[in-house]
């Protein structure tokens, strides 16, 4: 009889325990698009289970940027800092974890002393006392059952935040490496404009001495020199300040692969990175695919394990506790039979008053849960944002690009012949002037197009949560 009711007894214990009080999660719903605003005329992706987040930057089809964004992984210290992050969010995981199982210690002890043998006896210390040696050597155990999940819920609020932090690394290693990427962009625009610069000097240094050969002639005037010169000296000194955006960039791509700007140079080539050409997938799939909305899902998650926890504190908290060991007056034939001491009970502990300090506990731990769920939805507002605002960025540049490629091509045309009229005599020095400025800037205008053209691609990638391709 006396194991049947044991036995029940532990059922019992077991079936509370598989109950877990507070809420259990649900992803709370977000209004989803069925398609992005701005993707008329881009192509639909069909993305697979098994897609994977790839090195999309290999886009550009740049060996030296695929190099660079390789080093972002082993050596960025936002990454690394990350990764340690990641690491300690498992270690407390692991600790968590550690309170499914009983907690044993051992200790060896030895006193000597007169009067009462234990705390709580009332004997009194008299001149006839005997004085006591005592040598202990014990084991102790104790296990909290988990009845109502504290324990539980306490894990299941870590693994979320585990998962936080593994996004966390996501994020910041997509962020470091987007930003590499959009920097070493902007340097080789940056390359192409002053190649571009150096070759107008060139022109703009031939015309100049055609000018003072003509004036030393007395075909023209000195204002014609002065006015060539002027424009050869303003087109160098662009070609020059163009040097401070450059050495900054080539600072931030430093720092972001692990080096100090000293120990860093990258040669210029003057050549831009293709173009890459990108397709979409649902917008549904930016919610599994963006490490920021992944995190903030899982920081509910956790807030919504945290209810439980505070929940859990209205309720007894059942501890088993044991103890076994020897004791003696000596280390003499200690570890003998009759000397062994042992106890084993369980205790129940229940707060009765505590002036609405776990109301509070629980009425903080729903408000976590309702803020974690508005920042949920607010970060993937930003999502779709980033989104549509990168691809309407692609969309109205290509528009722009073809129009000023046509009036770069029409300005050098009109430069041309501008100098040809010039070379004849039928037009001024100021009208050849004028058209080398409008040939410049639209010439200027056609790289910074294409530049923000990348720059916005590499921002697209970001946004969509890197290269969702199968590989």
């Amino acid at each position: 009889m006396k194991i049947e009711t044991s036995n029940a007894v532990f059922l019992s214990v077991l079936w509370l325990a598989s109950c877990a009080v507070g809420p259990d999660y649900k992803r709370p719903d977000v209004e989803t698009p069925s398609a992005y605003k701005e993707a008329e005329g881009w192509k639909q992706a069909n993305p697979r289970d098994e897609a994977r987040i790839g090195n999309w930057w290999e886009l550009y089809c740049d060996a030296q940027l695929n190099e660079l964004v390789q080093q972002v992984t082993v050596s960025n210290q936002n990454v690394r800092a990350a990764q340690a992050q990641y690491r300690q969010a498992a270690a407390l995981l692991d600790a968590t974890q550690a309170q499914y199982f009983p907690t044993v210690s051992t200790g060896v002890s030895g006193s000597r002393g007169q009067g009462a043998a234990s705390p709580s006896s009332t004997s009194t210390v008299t001149p006839g006392t005997p004085i006591r040696n005592t040598v202990r050597v014990s084991l102790n155990a104790s296990w909290e059952a988990d009845v109502w999940g504290r324990i539980r819920r306490d894990v299941e609020a870590n693994e979320a935040l585990t998962q936080v932090s593994a996004a966390d690394l996501r994020a910041a290693l997509l962020s470091a490496q987007a930003t590499l990427v959009q920097s070493y962009l902007q340097l080789r625009v940056l390359d192409a404009q002053r190649r571009m610069l150096d070759e107008i000097v060139v022109a703009y240094e031939r015309s100049l001495q055609i000018t003072k050969n003509r004036y030393e002639a007395g075909v023209t005037g000195r204002v014609d020199v002065v006015q060539a010169e002027s424009q050869l000296k303003s087109t160098q000194a662009q070609a020059i300040d163009l040097g401070v955006q450059r050495a900054q960039f080539e600072h931030m791509i430093a720092m972001l692969i692990g080096k100090t700007p000293a120990n860093f140079h990258l040669e210029p080539n003057g050549l831009v990175p293709a173009l890459p050409v990108i397709t979409l997938s649902l917008p549904s799939q930016l919610l599994e695919r963006r490490p920021d909305i992944a995190a903030a899902e899982r920081n509910m998650a956790a807030a919504n394990a945290q209810i439980g926890v505070a929940q859990a504190a209205y309720f007894p908290d059942l501890t088993i506790s044991g103890a076994g060991g020897y004791q003696r007056s000596s280390f003499s034939q200690l570890l003998t039979l009759p000397n062994r001491f042992w106890s084993l009970g369980p205790a129940l502990a229940l707060t009765l008053f505590d002036a609405g300090a776990r109301s509070a506990q629980k009425a903080q731990a729903v408000a976590g849960y309702d803020k974690n769920v508005a920042r949920y939805r607010q970060t993937v507002l930003g999502a779709f944002q980033e989104v549509e605002d990168n691809l309407a960025a692609l969309r109205i540049l290509a528009n722009e690009a073809e129009p000023q490629k046509t009036a770069a091509l029409a300005a050098a045309e009109a430069l041309m012949l501008t100098n040809n009229q010039y070379l004849a005599g039928t037009v001024s020095y100021l009208n050849v002037v004028t058209t080398q400025a409008t040939a410049l800037a639209a010439t200027r205008s056609e790289l910074d197009i294409t530049g923000r053209r990348l720059v916005a691609s590499a921002a697209l990638f970001k946004a969509l949560g890197g290269d969702w391709h199968a590989h």
